[in-house]
């Protein structure tokens, strides 16, 4: 099936196609007496769909933005806790040498403003101190921070109750259930934690003083982000990859597009393609009901991954399929499912099978494009009852395309959830199934399926290393942890985010070239790596609030990419989603004109 394809028109890659060379501005950024301010987030953007890039300053307070567009104007921001925000446009970069712009920042006085800055997790670790009972707290921060983040300026807004149970009811709708007991306690918790007159004095005591917030590591200071947007305020980003070839592909559930940017191209040429819909009703599987009202939904693209050709698979989670986009001709291929309920998270093996969770009906399925076999297996429920309401789901989401259910996840959102999903290097296939705090493995020739406990709550979405260990983040859990399959050990390490205990790592990925883990800091705006040599986290902190980060993966120049896929996207700051790119600081700066393949 052949479809149109849809190019943005980039402003910024007139103006560098035409440009002699990437300009530079470099300068001090400093107090009102002069003093260097380390650490402090200076951001250019540029363009239509716009891009950022940013860069630290040093223990002087210097910076140096190199790869920029010459003879375009940008929007600056200088953002640093404790001081005042920076916002300045008309900055036009010389195409003759660095253009010098030294920048004064101005100290905060007000404490409310200071809370305003911190990232969501440090309001959110309030909210947690707040439970008495460890299991409510757990589902909490499972069910809570399922598609967004808790403790932004869009969740900490006091309600009265009868708000909150709008909230929680819709919330459910999309799968975040809670049990009945703690969704009548959530508003009085919730309320009392985020009182401003509470929170802001716990979040800033000390804040004047040298100590609070101190800048990130040297190293870290040294590194660029750059940011693409790439959707709409209607957009729910998902997951996104580095392709072969260089290009970033990303999927939209709320619009079902399939995103395509070039990151060798100045400014990012971006590209979209509609993802064919064939009858499917709004809603998918899953009915409208269950969406917000301003989604667009019918297949719900979720997942990606790129086969051995280069041809790129996708689950379309609400739609019940699988789709493959050949970037050679721009043409998709729908696969539909032969059993179970929304595709989730898939993975390709080296002989080009898809191996992928199927999240709400507990199976796991396997596509061989080569012969068209499918293999769907029904992975083993925890009781006789959760067995039972899994049978009768089928029955259940027919009836709601007939009749208003409220399809809110059962209690707690009980069920088990397939979740992530990775082949070990001796070829076989490991899974996570989150609510049920379990992992487990299956065959790949006989489908045989084992089951193991986690010794912490709700694992996601996890990779293998070079060496054959399993690493997984611990959603609810606030921690890392390495799995041997040899010897069936785990080994836990807790994540440095302070406050301790307010992170929910979704996902990670494995640099492959040196077995460095990459983590995401779903709710406090960064991404960790972890040696797993050294056994030691670095923590890079992103300068765009709200970045909700879903997956992770790396360009040959050894940058790592992830998405904000904040739900809904408006709590974004900009109100948009972005990709984004992260060249740490050990490796040298592609600049924007360089190619990354």
């Amino acid at each position: 099936m052949k479809i149109s394809i849809r190019t943005a028109t980039c402003l910024s890659c007139i103006l560098l196609t035409s440009a002699a060379h990437a300009a530079v501005f470099q300068g001090v950024v400093a107090d009102e007496q002069g003093t260097g301010i380390a650490g402090a987030m200076v951001t250019f953007r540029f363009g239509e769909p716009f891009q950022e890039r940013t860069v630290f300053t040093d223990d002087a307070g210097a910076y140096a933005a190199t790869g920029l567009p010459a003879g375009t104007n940008h929007l600056l921001r200088v953002r640093r806790i404790g001081w005042k925000d920076l916002i300045s446009g008309g900055h036009l970069a010389s195409e003759d040498g660095a253009t010098a712009l030294d920048l004064t920042m101005v100290r905060h006085t007000d404490p409310a403003e200071v809370a305003a800055q911190l990232p969501a997790n440090h309001w959110y670790a309030l909210l947690l101190e707040k439970f008495d009972n460890e299991y409510h707290r757990e589902q909490f921060v499972r069910q809570c921070t399922y598609c967004h983040q808790q403790g932004n300026a869009a969740t900490r807004i006091v309600r009265d109750t009868q708000e909150w149970e709008k909230v929680l009811a819709l919330m459910a709708r999309m799968g975040g259930g809670l049990d009945a007991d703690l969704a009548a306690r959530v508003p009085e918790l919730i309320n009392a934690a985020y009182d401003p007159e509470v929170a802001v004095p716990a979040l800033t005591q000390g804040w004047q003083e040298p100590g609070f917030a101190p800048p990130p590591s040297p190293e870290v200071r040294r590194s660029v982000i750059d940011e693409y947007q790439l959707g709409a305020r209607s957009s729910m980003q998902h997951d996104m990859i580095v392709h072969p070839s260089g290009h970033i592909y990303s999927v939209d559930m709320s619009s079902d597009t399939l995103f395509r940017m070039d990151p060798s191209i100045p400014g990012g040429k971006r590209e979209w393609f509609s993802i064919p819909r064939e009858e499917v009703p709004l809603g998918g599987v899953m009915g409208s009901g269950a969406l917000p009202s301003n989604t667009e939904m019918h297949v719900g693209p979720h997942s990606l991954q790129v086969d051995p050709k280069g041809r790129v698979w996708i689950t379309l989670a609400t739609g019940n399929r699988l789709a493959m986009f050949d970037p050679s001709d721009a043409s998709f291929q729908i696969e539909p499912l032969p059993a179970g309920i929304y595709p989730h998270t898939l993975r390709i093996d080296d002989r080009g099978r898809i191996w992928y969770t199927i999240a709400v009906s507990n199976h796991f399925g396997m596509y061989n494009p080569e012969n068209g076999r499918h293999e769907v297996v029904r992975l083993p429920a925890r009781s006789f009852g959760e067995e039972v309401a899994l049978r009768l789901l089928p029955f259940v989401f027919w009836l709601s395309q007939h009749v208003d259910l409220d399809l809110g996840g059962g209690e707690g959102g009980g069920l088990p959830v397939p979740y992530g999903v990775d082949i070990a290097p001796n070829g076989d296939v490991w899974f996570s199934q989150l609510n049920a705090h379990r992992i487990g493995r299956i065959d790949p020739e006989t489908l045989e399926v084992t089951m193991i406990d986690t010794p912490f709550t709700a694992p996601r979405r996890m990779r293998f290393d070079s060496k054959g260990n399993l690493w997984i983040p611990g959603f609810s859990s606030n921690l890392l942890s390495r799995f041997d399959p040899q010897t069936l050990e785990f080994k836990n390490f807790e994540l440095p985010i302070e406050p301790l205990g307010s992170e929910t790592p979704y996902s990670l990925n494995v640099d492959l070239s040196t077995d460095t883990v990459w983590i995401c800091g779903t709710n406090s705006d960064t991404l960790i790596s972890f040696d797993s040599a050294a056994e030691e986290f670095t923590v890079y902190p992103l300068p765009t609030r709200s970045t909700y980060t879903r997956d992770i993966d790396f360009d040959r120049d050894g940058a790592v990419w992830t998405s904000n896929s904040n739900a809904p996207a408006w709590q974004i700051e900009t109100g948009v989603p972005r990709v984004l790119r992260l060249i740490p600081g050990r490796h040298q700066d592609p600049g924007t004109t360089s190619s990354t393949r």
